[in-house]
């Protein structure tokens, strides 16, 4: 570790000496990318971050939004909170994604919340490389074996794959947690004279220096030469610190705290004390430890796992003691919050006696240049496949085929409250503990329910900004925002993980400037604030810069959990709402997964004008007594939609109008404009009425009874049976196994 020159001209002004190599070692971690987001926070004031939901913001470990409930004095709140291990889980793959996993989880635990579900994102290189498909085996079981210990189910996510994540893969991680008013903790110290404590695992020498390895491109040695700086994650450990939270918090013995991350415990109390402008004294001996003789310099920046920084009044102390041993944790009295300086001691010697502020926000922000992505021009593939071979391609795609083989590892039912699990278009929780307002006239037998629908959705699109930066961002906010909606709920908030390339690489911050403000503009038209979230730069390898990666987490509630199904239903009429594109006759195909496949480009298709409008008639159809399936269209286009609907049992008989422009038969089954959904319902004319002056609807067919999908474009014409696009659509299954 190495403090640079610029960085070290300005701590030696501020200190009026030399640094400590304890002082250069914490300035070089706190203000590397990873933790002072130099270069995305002149950025991130685009987000709108304020609400009448919104409790606690930006800045804190997580954000807290209070749930839409019919009485006042029924307050229930949620945390939301995301984060990316993306290059722990290169160098290591299992620890790197477990790790991730836990670290989420404390975020919301350092709220006063207990985490009810998890949401992973995860993006690899080409699915034929071996070297991916080791990577996606390690990750997802890293993420399985960490979520399933600790009792936490992961609902919902999204995997795709794209070859300039080969020598980069990410992987985000989001976690929502539940908590009354009375129960909030934030990380902002209250009080001098308070002690500070770590309660948890003994401190290592894992994860040293693992904020400013987060901020650096990966080597081609990485794997080897990096191990150190990943932390190696002890679930067990970690589910008795959520039950020690519990009672900590429950018994009102915290008034501060703050998980131990990146920069460790030097990280933690430093941010916490500086949040409250006050300052503190810590004896680094004082922590407890596993492993012999570490100096003052490993025990202030390890970032071992399973830890909490607690602030306690000192007449708690001994309670807060009692209550670790009962959970098997070590603790220790690790120092006083002061009024003055952070101060650092290590067997009587001051290693480190700064301003905490200076420490945490006196990092200066990069002023780089960006140059703006050029828009792709319509180059579509010189030889044209048939429709029956575009189908069997983009469906059995793995960025369009069955996650089966990733979600059935996970418990996503662990908790009892999950209605609907992964592989729906949105997880939905039950929230027994808050009662729902009202849904208004045609609202379906959940109108009166006794509790609220809370729904999950998680994802990005690396082919849509890849291709278009700001309009495939805009997508992406768009398209989580459908996916709630087609469960019957209204987007209420919104977390992100930004990740990108080198961003002193103009092309490349050009590229991340463009999904900041597409992903701000498309939360703003949808009246959803982005109450927090996570930069992730430096992904870049050996093989070139990762595609910009906007990683979005919301959450919408509906009252009840009684949503629609995905699958095709035995009756009721087909409908295809939102589809401006078909209307216009010439769909855009660009960012789609077919000119993935054959090698082509073209303009991105165009988003909904009035996306808040849409967005609200489709929850609103959903939730109607008459609607019996529903589905958001993405990936893929229309055919990849309909064939997830196709069941053993109920298959559908469909035709799509064929535009009169270039794109012809692929355009209509394959474009991936979002904002659009296929209807199922016993009243085709409500749903008309719903999105009059909002968005066309299209008649596509009816359902049938032997499990086939007949789709007719034109004179083109395909019949699959359900048996048969299982199997198209089992690549991932069928190729790990």
């Amino acid at each position: 570790m190495s403090l640079p020159e610029s960085d070290r001209e300005l701590v030696v002004d501020e200190l009026g000496r030399e640094p400590t190599p304890a002082e250069a070692a914490l300035f070089e971690n706190l203000w590397s990318e990873h933790c002072a987001y130099r270069s995305s926070r002149p950025l991130l004031s685009a987000f709108e971050s304020e609400g009448e939901q919104v409790v606690v913001g930006p800045g804190d470990d997580a954000a807290v939004v209070e749930l839409p409930t019919a009485d006042r004095t029924d307050e229930v709140y949620v945390t939301m909170g995301i984060e990316s291990h993306n290059h722990p889980s290169y160098v290591d793959p299992f620890d790197g994604a477990a790790t991730g996993v836990g670290g989420i989880v404390r975020d919301t635990l350092s709220m006063g919340a207990y985490p009810i579900a998890l949401a992973d994102c995860l993006y690899f290189g080409d699915f034929e490389a071996d070297h991916s498909k080791y990577l996606f085996e390690g990750v997802v079981e890293g993420i399985s074996h960490y979520g399933n210990c600790i009792g936490v189910p992961t609902v919902g996510g999204s995997v795709d794959f794209h070859p300039d994540y080969e020598g980069n893969p990410l992987v985000n991680v989001a976690c929502v947690g539940l908590l009354t008013p009375d129960r909030l903790v934030t990380a902002e110290a209250q009080e001098p004279g308070n002690k500070l404590l770590i309660v948890g695992n003994a401190t290592g020498r894992d994860g040293l220096g693992g904020a400013s390895f987060a901020s650096e491109d990966l080597a081609e040695d990485a794997e080897t030469e990096d191990r150190p700086a990943v932390q190696v994650g002890d679930p067990y450990a970690e589910k008795l610190l959520i039950e020690a939270n519990e009672v900590l918090v429950d018994e009102d013995l915290v008034e501060s705290a703050r998980d131990l991350g990146a920069a460790g415990l030097g990280g933690a109390s430093s941010e916490l004390v500086a949040k409250g402008g006050l300052g503190a004294h810590i004896e680094l001996e004082r922590v407890h430890q596993r492993e012999p003789n570490m100096s003052g310099l490993e025990i202030l920046l390890a970032e071992s796992q399973e830890r909490m920084c607690y602030e306690v009044r000192p007449e708690n102390v001994d309670r807060v003691r009692e209550v670790a041993e009962r959970f098997d944790l070590g603790c220790s009295v690790i120092g006083d919050v002061t009024d003055g300086n952070y101060v650092c001691t290590f067997e009587g010697e001051t290693v480190v006696d700064v301003d905490a502020h200076f420490l945490g926000e006196g990092a200066p922000m990069n002023d780089l240049e960006a140059t703006e992505p050029e828009t792709p021009t319509r180059a579509l593939p010189e030889t044209r496949p048939d429709l029956d071979e575009a189908f069997e391609t983009v469906v059995s795609s793995p960025n369009t085929a069955s996650k089966r083989w990733v979600y059935r590892q996970y418990d996503h039912e662990v908790g009892v409250r999950t209605a609907v699990g992964p592989g729906d278009d949105a997880a939905i929780l039950a929230i027994r503990e808050a009662t729902p307002e009202a849904a208004g006239d045609g609202a379906g037998p959940d109108a009166a329910a006794d509790h609220l629908g809370l729904a999950i959705s998680a994802g990005a699109a690396p082919n849509w900004t890849d291709a278009a930066p700001y309009e495939g961002a805009r997508a992406v906010a768009l398209e989580n925002a459908t996916n709630l909606a087609a469960k019957g709920a209204e987007p209420l908030a919104a977390v992100d993980c930004l990740n990108g390339g080198n961003p002193e690489n103009p092309d490349v911050y050009g590229g991340f400037t463009g999904i900041v403000e597409g992903l701000a503009d498309m939360c703003s038209a949808l009246s959803v604030p982005v109450v927090g979230g996570n930069v992730s730069l430096y992904n870049d390898s050996a093989s070139g810069p990762i595609p910009p990666t906007p990683t979005v987490a919301m959450v919408g509630t509906r009252p009840g959990v009684d949503a629609p199904s995905l699958p095709a239903s035995a009756e009721g009429e087909v409908l295809l709402v939102g589809d401006r594109e078909l209307a216009s006759g010439d769909p855009a195909l660009g960012g789609s997964e077919y000119l993935v496949r054959y090698d082509g480009s073209d303009r991105f298709p165009a988003v909904a004008s009035e996306p808040a409008a849409l967005v609200e008639a489709l929850a609103a159809v959903a939730r109607d007594a008459s609607t019996r399936a529903v589905h958001d269209v993405s990936h893929g286009g229309v055919a990849v939609a309909l064939a997830e609907m196709v069941t053993d049992d109920v298959g559908l008989t469909v035709e799509l109008p064929s535009p009169d422009g270039e794109t012809g038969t692929a355009g209509a089954c394959f474009h991936e404009a979002p904002g659009r959904a296929i209807v199922q319902t016993t009243e085709p004319s409500a749903v008309r009425e719903a999105f009059d002056g909002v968005a066309p609807v299209e008649r596509l067919g009816e359902p049938r009874t032997d499990g086939a999908l007949t789709l007719e474009v034109g004179e083109a014409r395909i019949r699959y049976g359900a048996g048969e696009i299982a199997s198209l659509r089992s690549t991932i299954e069928s190729a790990l196994e």
